[in-house]
């Protein structure tokens, strides 16, 4: 057996662990209309509706958003320039014809947002799609497609956006040096060169 390499006995329970788990889906967040919808992560969840409730608990509960979007893992197309040296088969993936979404990394220094959605292309498919963002984007660090009819999306009507998202805005957070600590802080007992120990506060 290859050094490194799993059991047979991790390989099943990976296996059983993927067959349980819900699907994975990527999740897209839109902070302001004048802004791109950008990764932000991705949550497992059942179904569509399921996935857009779990993104809105998970993404949206500090900061502004005004449009949610989610897509399978499944559904995803991704790839650097490196994988595509190496695997160009990557550019002939089948699928159906149709709009899809193109996503870009741009800079390296954004480590919380994989890509931005920058715009749509008509493509015979997911691979066809994927060809197109490289060339329209040829300097990108890595590229993401998926036909535009895989996205689930929170509701655009304004009383929608105002009772998914405004909540989000009207809440408060203090942040952590408001709270207080039990006993001394350990730096104090170091500063006057006594052994740190518990000492509650009255």
């Amino acid at each position: 057996m290859t050094a490194g390499a799993p059991t047979p006995e991790a390989q099943l329970q990976e296996t059983q662990l993927q067959e349980t788990q819900w699907p994975r889906w990527e999740i897209f967040k839109q902070d302001t209309a004048a802004r791109p919808l950008q990764a932000v992560g991705s949550v497992h969840a059942g179904d569509p509706e399921h996935a857009l409730l779990t993104a809105r608990n998970v993404f949206v509960r500090r900061p502004a958003a005004v449009s949610l979007w989610a897509v399978r893992e499944d559904d995803l197309l991704t790839a650097t320039p490196e994988a595509l040296a190496t695997h160009p088969e990557l550019l002939a993936t089948p699928g159906e014809a149709g709009r899809y979404q193109v996503g870009i990394k741009a800079t390296a220094k954004r480590s919380m947002t994989f890509v931005d959605l920058v715009g749509a292309v008509e493509a015979s498919g997911p691979g066809d799609a994927l060809g197109q963002a490289r060339a329209l984007h040829p300097d990108a660090l890595a590229w993401q497609v998926f036909a535009e009819a895989a996205a689930v999306k929170s509701d655009a009507s304004p009383e929608t956006v105002e009772s998914w998202f405004a909540p989000a805005r009207d809440k408060t957070y203090k942040q952590q040096q408001f709270y207080g600590v039990i006993g001394r802080h350990v730096s104090a007992f170091k500063q006057a060169g006594k052994p740190a120990q518990a000492e509650e506060t009255p």
